[in-house]
């Protein structure tokens, strides 16, 4: 089955995308991290997420708020809710850096490029077994990445 976007954007001629699946990456700390970053330039996004990895900025987390604590650093973003997620922001950033190479391989301006979409889906269960008693069998399901 062939893999396709979500959305097709309005002009393919001035436009770049970039996608994956399948990361070992949490969720809802990507799903966050990738609403924060929606609109800006890419330039602005690149310079976002590292300074997130120094811990100068955070990823606000607007929608899974229920394990978070409250930050002084979400204040800019009008919570008090949020995070500071490294493997997802490392994987948002590659996306970014795919992105800005597709862009630059069109003759695209990549100072103009702008965040329009983004999407995050779950990745598909791990499938396992566990050996129970009387020599039965049961499945053992797991997220990629799970506590």
């Amino acid at each position: 089955m062939t893999k396709r976007y979500q959305t097709e954007p309005e002009n393919n001629d001035k436009s770049a995308k970039a996608r994956s699946d399948g990361l070992r990456v949490h969720f809802k700390n990507t799903h966050e991290t990738a609403q924060a970053i929606k609109g800006m330039t890419l330039p602005r996004a690149k310079r976002y997420l590292v300074k997130v990895l120094h811990h100068q900025e955070a990823i606000p987390f607007k929608r899974f708020r229920g394990g978070p604590g409250r930050k002084g650093q979400a204040k800019q973003f009008k919570t008090s809710q949020c995070r500071w997620p490294t493997k997802s922001v490392m994987a948002v950033l590659k996306l970014l850096k795919n992105a800005e190479a597709n862009a630059a391989a069109k003759g695209l301006k990549v100072r103009n490029m702008v965040v329009a979409h983004s999407q995050v889906n779950r990745a598909q269960k791990i499938r396992r077994r566990t050996f129970r008693a009387h020599g039965r069998i049961n499945p053992y399901m797991s997220s990629p990445l799970s506590h």
